[in-house]
């Protein structure tokens, strides 16, 4: 019987409450049910989950049903205000304040725990009106992750769709070739044309009526570029999608055709022999497989979480941070604390500066990758760092794991190693007390105005997408 802690806290409480009803103390019920007091402290606060045949001897000793113990309703409103608390207390937003927890006993007054929820709530309402703006796109996207977590970032259906159609091109081992992707397009109905006036708002425009996929006719740096936006143009059509009808619908058909496009470029089987290789020889490494498939690293540290856990028993995480700290992209599913804001959001929130994804910036050398150990409160990671740049600025692409797991990789046996406390601020996010009160009310930074916060998409049939420059295009290109 596994119940989640919020459950656990529940019981807890509503064993105490029924004990409290008999009259009896600790040691009295734990004397019934053949446990010590201590045992039973540990359950009521919330902090042991017991066996399904402890609750059946305990609802005998208390006379009342099991049903009545597993009630998910608090006993009474004091036990719902404590209940509260103790969840408030928990949370992401409350644990990046820094400040201690208050534990509440007999003799806490009522007002004051009410006093303490209501400001927990009021924090909680500033926290969601300061990110109202963006809202349906950041619980869009924490809805998103999670969903993927929970199939360990992994879609065998796509897998399985992949195999058989890069088999029907030709396609036998090794990277997935410029040719093969075209015979793709062609046992589709599809012609792939170069055209240099797409608009500005798309990767890629499939013309339906007449069969073709316009494209760009340079490739982006990496190698995979014009492929990677064929195959997700062609994937559209092989996955059935129609035109979303939210923006969550929207994220999930992206999210799909990526997939479809990484496991092209680098097909299961291909890149598990090659993984498991790797593996039973400890030299996992991320650059190989770029190196192997003629990915770009971001492609290929992606392709390693949809196929460590499913195929190599490992959990891991991927991170994509900007120069300046932020988390673009992220996914974990070993345990790592990422940052995130009150939604459960986690893109624009800043990693600890502790973390090899930022200390890798400083790392003289940039040709290969950057290999860090870090100690958290959640416990100790390796990771793995490879720096890049765009036009928009510096990237690093991270992937780590549990201490356990980095015997399999290469790097592991760096000295490298690094302390993060956060989401304690005193980590590194709040300044020493000197320098603050040498500095407080003597500076006046001009924060950066990032232009797309105040740009909408346009309003279009997709989101992002404007129709009028789509279709003013197709018109110019269809009697060609």
């Amino acid at each position: 019987m596994a119940l989640v802690a919020s459950d656990l806290i529940t019981l807890g409480h509503r064993i105490r409450h029924f004990r409290g009803e008999r009259g009896l103390t600790l040691d009295q019920l734990g004397e019934r049910v053949g446990l010590a007091g201590s045992q039973l402290s540990l359950i009521e606060n919330g902090r042991r989950e017991p066996k399904l045949s402890t609750l059946q001897e305990v609802a005998a000793a208390l006379d009342i049903e099991l049903t009545d113990l597993l009630s998910k309703e608090a006993p009474n409103r004091r036990a719902a205000l404590e209940i509260e608390l103790v969840r408030a207390q928990k949370n992401a937003l409350y644990g990046a304040l820094g400040l201690p927890q208050v534990k509440v006993t007999k003799g806490t007054p009522t007002e004051a725990i009410e006093s303490l929820v209501g400001l927990h709530h009021e924090l909680a309402r500033r926290a969601n009106e300061a990110i109202a703006t963006p809202e349906e796109a950041r619980r869009a996207n924490t809805e998103l992750r999670a969903r993927m977590r929970e199939r360990a970032n992994y879609m065998p259906d796509i897998e399985t769709l992949v195999e058989e159609r890069v088999k029907a091109a030709g396609h036998i081992s090794g990277a997935l070739t410029h040719r093969e992707v075209s015979v793709m397009a062609e046992q589709l109905g599809f012609s792939l044309i170069y055209v240099n006036d797409l608009p500005n708002s798309t990767r890629s425009v499939t013309d339906l009526a007449n069969g073709r996929i316009y494209l760009p006719p340079a490739s982006i740096p990496g190698g995979h570029g014009l492929r990677a936006m064929a195959l997700q143009a062609m994937a559209h059509r092989l996955l059935g999608h129609e035109r979303p009808g939210s923006y969550a619908e929207f994220l999930w058909q992206r999210l799909e055709i990526n997939y479809f496009a990484a496991a092209c470029l680098m097909p299961r089987e291909a890149t598990l022999k090659f993984l498991q290789e790797a593996k039973h020889n400890r030299e996992l490494a991320v650059e190989d497989l770029r190196d192997a498939f003629g990915v770009t690293h971001e492609a290929a540290a992606l392709r390693l979480t949809n196929l460590a856990t499913s195929h190599l028993d490992m959990t891991l995480h991927f991170l994509r941070v900007n120069g300046d700290g932020a988390l673009q992209k992220g996914y974990e599913n070993d345990g790592l604390p990422l940052p995130t804001d009150v939604t459960g959001s986690i893109e624009g929130q800043y990693v600890c500066k502790q973390w090899s994804a930022r200390n890798a910036f400083t790392h003289t050398n940039r040709t290969t990758e950057f290999y860090q150990y870090t100690d958290t409160p959640a416990g100790t990671f390796w990771c793995a760092t490879q720096t890049g740049s765009t036009s928009a600025g510096e990237f690093s692409i991270s992937v780590g794991v549990p201490f356990n797991e980095a015997k399999w990789f290469r790097g592991r046996e760096t000295t490298q190693r690094a302390v993060s406390r956060c989401p304690d601020e005193s980590c590194c996010r709040r300044p020493k007390g000197e320098v603050a009160s040498r500095w407080v009310g003597k500076a006046w930074p001009s924060a950066r105005l990032h232009a797309h916060v105040l740009s909408p998409l346009p309003s279009g049939t997709f989101p992002g997408v404007d129709d009028t420059e789509v279709y003013e295009f197709l018109e110019a290109h269809a009697a060609e």
